[in-house]
């Protein structure tokens, strides 16, 4: 086990090191520049977010999508992600990590782009997209389009259900008392019964949960902000030179190099809003949309609302505490022990907004990434595995609500790696493409025509791609 430990944290090194990150942030660069700064769309597509197009094809709303989406993405990572990068990092960390935010947006955009354009219509009539069948119908590439959905089908069951499960079970019997076993069957139960229904019942959920769960994290950090007020000024400064000077940082945080909190923070980003990874684009294709660009600029804000937002305000209230309370301890290297630290600091509403914001988005991404799985299985195997995974996903809620799951993230933290190389050979040789489409439709009086000519869906008539 030990051996097997040791190989698994080499992979996972590997796979979240320099040359991953080189690659993700320069997607990011270079997708911005071949959008034309897609990200001068936020407002437009933050109302295209909240518009019904009841005339198009798709499952659920561009709305509806978004919050699955969104119930993926906003999770642990937002919290306990944002405090390692800053005891790894340092303070500094918190605007490299805001860096990808804003510029991961091109990227979503284009990864959802292409998965709404090469989509298809399933068997039993609903939509199915994403890099699977961007490789294999707009680049022919189907071997590379297996290899992306057996990887997001494997990494589905650690990054976005018993790691999850976990981390629901650890917090609420850190603060209750309540067995663990008890929540991991209150949870299980939860999930077995929202998944069952599919995409609409997933959606339905998330369309309520999410509103709910980030205004009241959001809210709650803003309480503590305004206590901490003091030392915003202060906080805010300190993020930003420490950033390009290591020197700067001092007081109760942890010195490190500018490329190190460079690295940290980048690599925090990246891994909280997803863009890049491809699974986005798989509840993307599920959504009624005349025309692919609509839903990409949906999808975008989907890394500003995460990033941008949740995991900035995340980061001020950490490095806040921090400079305020000095007995947190802030270079231990640990995120998790940082961000308990820093909430109970603040009396009665911290550890309330800490449990119940952990909980909530650790929930919601179980749900989320059920339907990233559940899509990749399928498009391997067809529609007779639905009904095995869901009963397989349901009872792996459990299992890892009372397991150590050390070294399942670690598997699942360097599948989730590996998912992206595919995804992003989309992306990038597709990237004509994409600066095509937005040519053709990105101005914002365009988009919101409702007399648009909808996009062509294939239909899908094969049983799987392994069949």
């Amino acid at each position: 086990m030990e051996t097997l430990n040791s190989i698994v944290n080499a992979v996972d090194g590997f796979m979240w090191g320099p040359p991953m990150i080189i690659l993700l942030f320069g997607t990011h660069l270079f997708m911005t520049v071949r959008t034309g700064f897609v990200q001068r769309h936020i407002f437009t597509a933050i109302k295209i977010s909240v518009t019904k197009d009841p005339d198009a094809e798709g499952d659920v709303t561009q709305f509806g999508a978004l919050t699955t989406a969104l119930a993926s993405t906003i999770g642990t990572g937002n919290i306990v992600g944002v405090g390692t990068a800053i005891a790894l990092g340092g303070p500094g960390a918190v605007l490299w990590l805001w860096l990808t935010g804003v510029f991961g947006m091109a990227t979503k955009y284009a990864e959802c782009l292409i998965g709404v354009k090469y989509r298809v219509k399933s068997q039993d009539g609903t939509m199915i997209g994403g890099a699977m069948y961007a490789l294999e119908r707009g680049l022919n590439m189907k071997w590379l389009g297996v290899i992306f959905a057996l990887l997001t089908g494997l990494a589905a069951f650690g990054i976005g259900n018993t790691v999850q499960a976990n981390a629901v079970s650890t917090i609420i019997n850190e603060n209750t008392g309540v067995p663990v076993w008890i929540i991991g069957l209150i949870l299980a139960i939860l999930v077995g019964v929202t998944i069952i229904g599919g995409i609409k019942s997933i959606t339905k959920v998330s369309e309520k949960l999410v509103p709910f769960m980030a205004a009241f994290y959001f809210l709650g950090c803003v309480i503590i902000l305004i206590l901490n007020r003091d030392v915003l000024g202060e906080t805010i400064v300190l993020i930003c030179k420490s950033a390009f000077n290591s020197q700067a940082a001092g007081g109760g945080f942890i010195g490190a190099s500018v490329l190190m909190v460079a690295r940290f923070g980048i690599a925090r980003g990246l891994f909280s809003n997803e863009a890049g990874l491809g699974s986005a684009p798989l509840v993307a294709s599920a959504a009624q949309t005349r025309n692919s660009v609509r839903q990409a600029l949906v999808s975008m804000t989907g890394s500003f609302w995460d990033t941008v937002i949740v995991c900035l305000i995340t980061g001020l209230t950490l490095v806040s505490c921090v400079i305020k309370y000095p007995g947190i301890d802030a270079t231990s290297g640990n995120g998790g022990i940082l961000t308990s630290q820093a909430f109970a600091m603040i009396p009665v509403i911290g550890p309330i907004i800490l449990t119940i914001g952990m909980a909530t988005f650790a929930f919601s991404t179980i749900l989320g990434w059920y339907y990233y799985g559940e899509r990749c299985i399928m498009y391997l195997g067809g529609e007779k595995i639905r009904r095995p995974y869901q009963f397989a996903w349901t009872i792996l809620v459990f299992v890892g609500s009372v397991s150590s799951m050390a070294l399942v993230w670690n598997i699942a933290d360097a599948l989730n790696g590996m998912m992206a190389i595919p995804n992003l050979v989309a992306v990038l040789l597709l990237s004509g493409v994409i600066a095509k489409e937005g040519k053709e439709y990105l101005n914002p009086e365009h988009i919101m025509d409702k007399d648009m000519t909808p996009i062509p869906v294939l239909e899908n008539t094969k049983k799987g791609v392994l069949f």
